[in-house]
């Protein structure tokens, strides 16, 4: 299928934006469920694919880390790991360079030095060059979890398994979706996502943590969550929310144009991996943003997104925070289908 990206350049948008993008639909009804798969598997899209890797890097990569420094200086507790976490957090720091690497093998290395626990880790992306022995936080310049995720655009949650539970007690997040991680560390999977609507009477999250409680370290498995906003802003976090919050009931006061350019399909790729030295689990969660107007570029895109706007009950648009623009968005998105003859 040939794909005019033209909307994406009336938008400013890179072209990668639009060809790498996870659109998150497969059918025109969004119900929440489980939705895992296997994670390395290329996934083909009317403009291009994506999720090819673990780690993913795109134009956005030096705007983003920008972006995460600029929140971590102005709220350190976007990053924190609970004593008991501080293997997980090495653990955790390994693995992903040995993804980055994996994906990007021209600009990422991870060299063992001898037989020792000492290692060699190159980003030319960053100009990092950088030897550090496993464990001893004297040879890094920040602790593990700050150093690497300054080198990815994913927000990293580790969970802990004891006492039949998933709890959350590490992780460094700036880019979160209307949440707060700084209030959730130290709770459980199940008490993190008690307020969201229809989850506990079907049995989503007790059987996601069940899965999550048997997940292989040599399995990563992925998923994907959605919701819409305002902006190209990603820290729309519990703390925020006085900067952004006014936005989804301003949006209605614009005209056509800057609607389509403002409100965005805000997609989550969560990538679920079982660390292999601590047992821990992460959580590897990276956030695309497209623009309606971008979207509407994609015949398919628009008409899916529109078929699953306009079927979303109310009490899933409203958790999902764009209950009050969701009716605009669908006729917005009606009025560019294609005219027939």
């Amino acid at each position: 299928m040939n794909i005019d990206l033209a909307s994406d350049l009336a938008s400013d948008l890179a072209p990668d934006l639009v060809r790498t993008f996870p659109f998150p639909f497969p059918q025109d009804i969004y119900r929440y469920s489980t939705n895992v798969e296997r994670a390395g598997a290329a996934v083909e899209t009317p403009a291009g694919q994506w999720g090819e890797s673990v780690v993913h890097i795109d134009s956005e990569y030096a705007h983003e880390l920008g972006e995460r420094q600029a929140i971590l200086g102005r709220d350190p507790s976007r990053m924190q790991v609970l004593p008991h976490m501080r293997a997980s957090a090495w653990d955790a720091m390994l693995t992903i360079m040995q993804a980055l690497a994996l994906a990007h093998p021209e600009q990422m290395v991870l060299e063992r030095e001898g037989e020792g626990e000492t290692f060699l880790w190159t980003n030319r992306l960053l100009g990092i060059e950088q030897r550090f022995s496993y464990g001893d936080e004297d040879t890094l310049p920040d602790e593990p979890l700050t150093f690497i995720g300054a080198q990815v655009q994913e927000d990293i949650a580790l969970l802990d398994q004891r006492e039949g539970q998933l709890f959350v007690d590490a992780g460094l997040v700036t880019f979160a979706a209307d949440w707060s991680f700084g209030f959730d560390v130290g709770m459980s999977f199940l008490e993190i996502h008690g307020p969201v609507p229809r989850v506990h009477q079907t049995g989503v999250i007790a059987r996601a943590q069940k899965f999550l409680m048997r997940l292989q370290a040599d399995a990563p498995h992925r998923r994907t969550n959605w919701s819409l906003t305002v902006g190209r802003r990603l820290d729309v976090s519990t703390e925020t929310y006085p900067e952004w919050g006014p936005d989804r009931t301003r949006i209605l006061t614009v005209d056509d144009d800057a609607f389509g350019a403002e409100v965005h399909l805000r997609v989550e790729v969560q990538h679920l991996v079982r660390l292999p030295e601590s047992g821990s689990v992460m959580f590897l969660i990276r956030t695309y943003l497209l623009p309606l107007e971008a979207i509407a570029g994609i015949e398919p895109w628009r008409a899916r997104l529109h078929a699953v706007l306009a079927e979303l009950p109310e009490d899933m648009a409203d958790y999902k925070g764009f209950i009050a623009y969701r009716d605009r968005a669908v006729q917005w998105l009606s009025a560019r289908a294609p005219q027939e003859g």
